[in-house]
């Protein structure tokens, strides 16, 4: 029994990880075949020459002299940069280095400690995103399990049409538009919640004072979050408890008397547990995109705001390349941990 588990939960192990490969080949194919990383590398390499230039010109005189140095250092930064190469042969080593978490350095991004090594970045940056995904996830799934559970005893009535209706404007919201909203309603107007950044200004000194005063800053993007999300997931859950909900075992229960909770925890919501959980897990890898712009919205300084600031500003390969492998990482954690979790919801699920 545990072998026959196992073996499947391996191979969907392995073909997960061929996942996140062929992404980062499709990155960098793109990076390379549209001479985006060229470009991104002749701009470096021009900026370091015009600094060098600049600094030559106010102790060499001989302007021959100043174009050999140029010359000669334009060559060796090329070199370095691996801009004598063509793309396809000095890209697949940045892929392989990825693979083994050598994210490599940042040109022009830093840590808070200075540090322009990727990895200490995206470390840095990491859990101020999981802060904001996981709670807003957690707040819509327990929102959307209670709402969508109890809508679905109750299909056809007021409330379950008015639920609809809410569910179909919220997912229509974009989630930058419903950030400036809230940011208009509750910092400018009520003037009960800050407008954006992670703490406040002077930052607290101590440390729980520092950590509540993140929760607070937090508050409005997170609501942000579950506002544009809390909706589909209650008419998603609504609609596949209903299907559980009209199946003869639950009229069976109704009919022996048993309580309303009763029957909606173990003859509705245990049966639609799998597909409401596949919901819930891939709805937390969904919401990485949404977190680039609410995070840029309220000056979050998340990897969804690292990432917009990469292509608005000066673009870095190192960093781009280094967030979306954090970023499929992310995803394919998620789906290998929603086949786990299938094998215990259902017993009967037996992967081929």
């Amino acid at each position: 029994m545990g072998q026959s588990l196992l073996r499947p939960i391996f191979v969907r192990t392995a073909s997960l990880g061929v996942v996140l490969f062929i992404v980062l080949f499709l990155l960098v194919l793109t990076l390379g075949a549209t001479g985006f990383s060229d470009r991104i590398l002749s701009a470096q390499v021009g900026e370091e020459l015009r600094a060098l230039r600049t600094s030559l010109s106010d102790t060499v005189t001989d302007p021959d002299a100043v174009e050999e140095i140029i010359e000669t250092r334009r060559s060796e930064l090329e070199a370095a940069y691996g801009l004598d190469r063509v793309w396809y042969e000095r890209l697949p080593a940045v892929v392989a280095q990825v693979l083994v978490f050598d994210l490599g350095e940042a040109r022009s991004i830093r840590a808070a400690d200075g540090s322009n090594n990727v990895g200490d970045i995206i470390a840095e940056r990491l859990p101020r995103t999981v802060l904001l995904l996981t709670t807003s996830l957690i707040i819509t799934a327990v929102i959307g399990l209670l709402l969508g559970v109890w809508l679905s005893t109750r299909p056809g009535s007021r409330i379950d049409r008015a639920v609809s209706y809410v569910a179909a404007i919220t997912n229509g919201l974009p989630a930058w538009w419903a950030g400036i909203l809230l940011i208009l309603v509750f910092s400018f107007w009520l003037r009960i919640l800050p407008s954006g950044g992670m703490y406040s200004t002077p930052p607290p000194e101590g440390a729980v004072e520092s950590f509540l005063d993140l929760l607070w800053h937090a508050l409005l993007p997170i609501l942000t979050l579950v506002l544009v999300s809390v909706g589909p997931s209650i008419y998603v859950i609504r609609t596949m408890t209903l299907n559980v909900a009209l199946q003869d075992h639950v009229t069976v229960a109704r009919a022996k008397g048993l309580p309303d909770g009763l029957i909606r925890r173990r003859h509705i919501l245990r049966v639609a547990a799998p597909p409401i959980v596949t919901g819930l897990i891939l709805g937390l890898a969904a919401t990485l995109g949404g977190a680039i712009l609410i995070e840029t919205v309220f000056a979050w300084e998340g990897m969804g705001q690292l990432y917009f600031k990469t292509f608005s500003g000066e673009p870095d390969e190192a960093v781009i390349i280094g967030l979306t492998f954090m970023f499929t990482l992310i995803y394919v954690g998620a789906r290998l941990l929603l086949e786990i979790l299938y094998v215990f919801l259902d017993p009967r699920v037996r992967y081929q």
